[in-house]
């Protein structure tokens, strides 16, 4: 039995906390400055922290390598899992060419690049991150936007800025589902916390759009219709995430901005010329994509898979089928994992939870297969498609296999909770500060997944010492993350690639950063005061 201790470095929090920010640090630094790649960043961090439980803070090795690997495990049940197949599924409609008809559709709905960027970046975007995450949709959009005729920069900034709020919840609520495994919340509440802070950031979002792509003209001009889209995507969010279930959020919201958007800009007044870019320079003038509108029935097929992902997890969340589903699940204690906290209470992290047919991904599986049917994809293609799919993303598996074994070990050993308790030495000032912990994972590790992973278990900790709701902190740390995605190399390096921008990544950067602090402190101030009884009426 191991019980863990919050000042084994010479009896000082203090110094056991500069201690435990050690692999942190070595993350940081092999990413943000040696930039080795991910994965190789995220093993070299996870050495540093195995070192340290076993050296310092006494945990024997045996535990500390059965914590490393519980974290792996969970990578790659339930995270990789899910996103693996949920790119799968987009790969499909890929395959057969249902993917450009959707394009062509929205390609369709306005002249105005204004219009579209809200619609292809913002709307549809948040689709995609809800579907595969992992930088799928600024690749996607950005060379979408770049067909429509807008210029390589203002695309790939265009995309960065559309992918932010999506991240909460996508892909398929695994950032929230993360954060619960992580710090042994209730996933339901996470999300319903994080649905009542992110849709405030959601509303503001169209409106920087409009700034990016045409300047004060634009917001003059389209304020309205932005308004509305943004509105409508944070209406949809928060319903989603606190009546239904965080998995649905980023598909429900990409649907209800899209089509508010539609209507509101089929009105007259709306201009729908293609406008010159703030500052006068031309996005060009290129027209729109040749060809008529796809055919009614190949518009229905290529919306299929998406409509049959919301139908599967609406279904789920039935009472019967969701008792059904849950029946399925195995909860075991870690074979050979005995850990107590410093209080001397048994640690929830020895648990583990084998949701083997609730878990996303295996809902995802069942969406799968209706979509081969619906899209006419063989079982042969559809299997070839996944080992494709799989073999693509092997780098992006090892790097989370990495970060969860960096977490888990870090939430063992105690790392984390010393961490926290010297970090909830600012009191109750900690609540404006924990969406910038949150916001610097992401920009560092490009995902709020990974973000949650690492910092979870540190922001409850926090909450407790200082006296703060932990759920209201363990959410900030995702909502604050969103606005991380876009200034992290990431996405950058996804965005430059996509657009042929290749080493101006730092020219993007430079374009993000002030919106990326600007939105940022907009969260702080709102968890801040969520923290106080002005809103304090917001936490569930």
């Amino acid at each position: 039995m191991y019980q863990q201790s919050l000042d084994p470095v010479a009896g000082s929090l203090a110094l056991s906390a500069a201690c435990a920010a050690l692999p942190l640090l070595t993350l940081f630094v092999l990413l943000g400055v040696v930039r080795t790649r991910a994965w190789v960043a995220a093993f070299g961090a996870l050495a540093v922290a195995v070192v340290l439980a076993w050296a310092l803070w006494r945990m024997p090795l045996s535990q500390t390598l059965l914590a490393a690997g519980q974290g792996a495990t969970f990578a790659l049940f339930p995270l990789v899992w899910t996103f693996g197949t949920a790119i799968w599924i987009y790969r499909m409609t890929v395959h057969t060419g249902d993917f450009d008809t959707l394009r062509r559709g929205f390609a369709l709905i306005s002249d105005d690049r204004r219009v579209q960027a809200m619609v292809i970046a913002f709307c549809f975007g948040s689709l995609l991150e809800a579907l595969a995450g992992q930088g799928t949709p600024v690749a996607v959009t950005t060379v979408m936007l770049l067909a429509l005729g807008f210029t390589p920069v203002r695309a790939a900034t265009v995309a960065l800025v559309a992918n932010t709020v999506p991240a909460a919840f996508g892909p398929l609520g695994l950032p929230i589902t993360t954060l619960a495994g992580v710090t042994g919340l209730p996933a339901a509440e996470l999300g319903a916390m994080a649905g009542r802070q992110v849709p405030v950031v959601a509303v503001v979002v169209p409106l920087v759009l409009l700034v990016v792509v045409d300047g004060r003209r634009g917001v003059r001009e389209l304020w309205r219709p932005a308004l509305a889209c943004g509105a409508a995507f944070a209406v949809a969010q928060f319903v989603t995430t606190n009546f239904l279930a965080a998995a649905l959020a980023d598909i429900v919201a990409a649907f209800a901005g899209a089509g508010v958007l539609l209507l509101v800009t089929r009105r007259p007044a709306v201009r729908q010329a293609v406008p010159v870019a703030a500052g006068g320079a031309s996005e060009g003038d290129a027209p729109r994509p040749e060809g008529d509108a796809p055919p009614r029935g190949s518009r229905w097929r290529a919306y299929a898979p998406y409509l049959t992902i919301v139908a599967v997890f609406a279904v789920s969340q039935v009472p019967a089928v969701k008792r059904l589903l849950d029946a399925g699940t195995v909860t075991v204690s870690w074979p050979g994992l005995h850990v107590l906290t410093a209080s001397g209470a048994p640690s929830p992290l020895t648990t583990f939870r084998f949701a083997w047919f609730a878990a996303p991904g295996s809902l995802l599986v069942v969406a799968g297969v209706v979509t081969m049917a619906l899209l006419r994809v063989s079982p042969r293609v559809a299997v070839r498609l996944y080992g494709r799919t799989l073999s693509e993303l092997r780098w992006a598996v090892l790097t989370v296999v990495g970060l969860l074994a960096l977490s888990f070990t870090m939430n063992a050993s105690g790392q984390v909770a010393t961490l926290g308790f010297w970090m909830a030495g600012a009191g109750g000032l900690f609540a404006v500060l924990a969406p910038v912990l949150g916001w610097l994972g992401v920009a560092l590790t490009g995902s709020d997944t990974s973000s949650n992973s690492l910092f979870g278990a540190l922001q409850v900790a926090a909450a407790q010492r200082a006296g703060l709701d932990p759920v209201l902190l363990a959410a900030a740390n995702a909502s604050g993350g969103t606005l991380g995605k876009m200034i992290s190399l990431q996405n950058l390096t996804i965005a430059a690639a996509a657009v042929g921008l290749n080493g101006r990544e730092g020219d993007l950067f430079r374009r993000m950063f002030g919106w990326s602090v600007l939105l940022l402190a907009l969260m702080c101030v709102l968890v801040g005061l969520q923290a106080t009884p002005v809103l304090s009426w917001m936490v569930p």
